[in-house]
Order: C-alpha cells, then structure tokens, then sequence
C-alpha cells in the first residue's frame, strides 16, 4: 500500500470544516479507490479557538498558512482561505515553489493569478487543481479541462452566482421587489452584509475568466469582461419577459465571434423552455455548446460547505491516483493572448422598457430613432392606456407611459445610440431598461 497523501488545510471556515468530515467519512472509499489514504497532516486559520463543529485535535496546528503551505511533512496544500492577495497568494506560491500540489476553491486569486501560479505549478511538475472554484459541486473545471477535449468549443454560459438566482427567483414566483428579496437572502446568509461583489456581477465574472480560459485556451483577463448586475430588476420587467415567453436570469456568458472572444455579465432574457431558465433558488448551471454536439447543461449545487469541499475532496483523490493536468488545460506557453470583442459590438436581441412622454409625436419620435439605426421591432406592448403615447389627445392623464419593445438581431453600438437619441429628445422619462436576449 502506497503512502498516505498528506494535507495540509489552510482555511476552517465552512469549507475548511466540510472538507474535514467529507474525508473521514470517506476514509475507505477514496483508499479503496485511491489505492492510498488521504490524511489530514496539519491546519491553520485565524483563531484556534473558535468553535467549529469538527474534532480538531488530532491534527497539528499551525499558526501561519505559509509556514504550513512550506511544511515538510505535507504533500499538499488546501487553500480554501480565500482573496486575491495575501495570505492565500502567499501560501499558494510557496506552496507550488517547495514541490507541493494545491488544491484551492478561490475564484478571486485565480481570476487574477491563475496564469502565474500555473506557470509555476508546471515548472515544479505538481498540480494546481481548482473544481472547486467554479460551480461548487458541479464538475465544470473537468468536464472543460478533460471531458471535451476533442471538441470545439463555441459558447459557454450559466448562472454561477446562487444569491442572484435566488433573488431573482424569490422576485418571480413570490411578486417580491429586489431590496426584500436581498434582505431576504442576508437573513438566510446566501448574500454578505455588504452584497455588491454578488448582486454587482463581480464574483460571476471572476468565474467567468475562468471558464473562458479554460473553453478557449486564452489567457485570464478578468477586466476584458463587461459586467452589469441586477439591482435595476424589477418586478415588471419579469412580468413583461414571463408574458413574452422568457424569464430573467443573472448569466455569465463567454462566446467566439470573429471579432474576438465576447465575455459578458448581465441581467439576461432566457426561453422559458430552455434548461437554464428552469434553474431556479441557489442552484447554478452551465450551458456548453460545442461544434457537433448538442448543447451540455450541467445543474448543481453552486455553493455550501458540503458541494465546495466535495469538490476539494475530488481533486484531492485525482493527486492521489497521481493524476496531474496543465491547469488550464493546456501548458501556459500555449496559452493565447485574449483578443476582447468590443462590447459596442455584441448581436442579439433586446428588451427595452421605456417610460414614454404623453404627448403628440412621441411614437413618432422613438420610431424613428430606432428606424435610423436600423432596428426592427419584433413585438410591442404598451402596459396602459388605449393607443400609442402621444396619438390621442382624449383619456390621456400626462403619465409617462410604459413601452415595452423587443427587437430583433441587432448590435450593442445600434441600441445605445438610439436610446441616446430618444433621451436627448426628452420623449422619454427616466432611465430605459434594457435587458439582452440569449436565445438557445
């Protein structure tokens, strides 16, 4: 029987504690498909003393996640600290530079730092494995990294962030408005007492590079992502996207155009009848679509202690079987440069809500700003009163009224100009909502 691989745990948050009973109750399991134990050799996080639900005693402390991660006594190190910068960077980079494999779950370090660490996790032939940093427990860094391998891949997008999907999701089928549905979400400790980084789009872009790198072998470039989040939802543009057949879904997407690989994050209109549309609560999921093959949606658990460290316990068990991949993929000198395709440039259909003035000319107006960018409507739908804003001088109260347009294929630049046009023509009250529709 092989010696056991010995780990060393930075991190005893949720994760930390969940990897610490996934792996003694799975003791003969992973030996048995192994063919060697996984041990827990030494742990460290900030405060010793804290109470955490897991017996500890049997492992030894120490204080300082570097000098654990440099630790002769381990194999590997399990970052699940968290943060782009130190003391997780440090830990890792020492870690990879004494000879010692890592597992991490850090999406934040990896997005930023990814290629660096690979680099060097190659140049010490040791793994650098991170299932656990994308998706929780939905095994999308694998099926990526390994799975298609033999496949082109064109598309990949997909709800990585649970707080939003259950935002969105409680806002739907509860009819209640974002600021409820977010203290909701902080109540249950799905969102952070300051949830920017979540409902912002942030934490799905970090993701998103990720995926991007490893579906088109380019390099990490978490700025070359264009993100919106979801804190101008409201309530009626779910109703509009449920009557017209679609329902709103916070997406990370990543595609290849000619122009480039497009990244993006955005609040986004989904067919009812597409897989992901169905994908509600904390749960995540993610749509691959490559040449030849029908489009791969894979649903999961997207966070929690539990679908975290199963993750981490996978790719513990990989490097026990001796089991090393590029981390991306592919060697980091084969990596290519992203060439960015222009946000300005994106083609796909629109939802524009317009609160549109009641006077004379107004429908006029906007069609013809729409027409001189050559935008076709492919529905439109006024919420109140009898004919169109501005044709009819009887019954009307001098509200703004609700417009509501879907268009056709059209491009980014083609849409915000014409809804510049239309506010410089003061037809409009209030900012237009405009959403993107991403067809299967």
């Amino acid at each position: 029987m092989a010696e056991p691989l010995k780990v060393g745990l930075a991190g005893l948050g949720t994760v930390g504690t969940s990897v610490v009973q996934l792996l003694e109750r799975g003791r003969d399991k992973l030996m048995a498909r192994c063919g060697r134990a996984i041990e827990i050799a030494a742990v460290s996080a900030r405060s010793r003393g804290k109470k955490r639900g897991v017996d500890l005693k049997h492992f030894r402390w120490v204080a300082d996640p570097v000098e654990l991660a440099r630790d002769p006594s381990i194999d590997v190190l399990v970052e699940v600290i968290g943060g782009a910068g130190n003391p997780a960077k440090a830990a890792v980079e020492t870690a990879l530079s004494c000879g010692k494999a890592v597992v991490t779950a850090n999406k934040a370090l990896l997005a930023h730092h990814g290629q660096k660490l690979a680099a060097l996790a190659e140049s010490r032939k040791v793994a650098l494995n991170f299932e656990a940093s994308v998706g929780g427990g939905i095994p999308i860094v694998k099926t990526l990294r390994e799975g298609l391998n033999g496949d082109t891949i064109t598309r990949i997008y997909g709800i990585l962030n649970g707080t939003c999907n259950y935002i969105l999701s409680r806002m739907e089928q509860d009819r209640l408005a974002f600021v409820d549905c977010l203290r909701e979400a902080q109540r249950l400790g799905y969102a952070e007492a300051d949830p920017s980084f979540d409902v912002e789009g942030y934490d799905t872009a970090q993701k998103l590079s990720i995926l991007a790198s490893l579906a088109f072998g380019t390099e990490l470039d978490p700025e070359a992502i264009y993100v919106e989040g979801i804190s101008s939802i409201t309530l009626a543009d779910l109703d509009a996207a449920d009557e017209l057949g679609y329902r709103v879904k916070l997406l990370g997407v990543a595609v290849k155009t000619e122009a480039g690989i497009e990244q993006r994050v955005h609040p986004t209109m989904v067919p009812k009848e597409s897989a992901i549309a169905q994908v509600m609560g904390v749960t995540n999921a993610v749509t691959i679509d490559a040449a030849g093959l029908a489009p791969i949606t894979l649903v999961g658990p997207g966070a929690g202690g539990m679908a975290t460290a199963s993750a981490v316990v996978a790719d513990l068990a990989d490097i026990a079987r001796g089991v090393r991949n590029a981390p991306f993929g592919r060697p980091v000198a084969r990596m290519t440069a992203i060439r960015k395709a222009p946000m300005q440039q994106h083609e796909g259909g629109y939802y524009i809500n317009l609160l549109a003035r009641d006077r004379p000319g107004t429908a006029a107006t906007i069609a013809r700003r729409l027409a001189q960018q050559d935008i076709s409507l492919e529905s439109i739908v006024q919420r109140h009163g009898a004919g169109a804003p501005g044709t009819s001088p009887s019954g009307r109260s001098g509200e703004p009224v609700p417009v509501i347009m879907i268009t056709y294929a059209t491009s980014e630049d083609a849409v915000r100009r014409a809804l510049s046009a239309v506010r410089r023509d003061r037809v409009v009250s209030g900012r237009p909502q405009v959403i993107r529709i991403e067809k299967n």
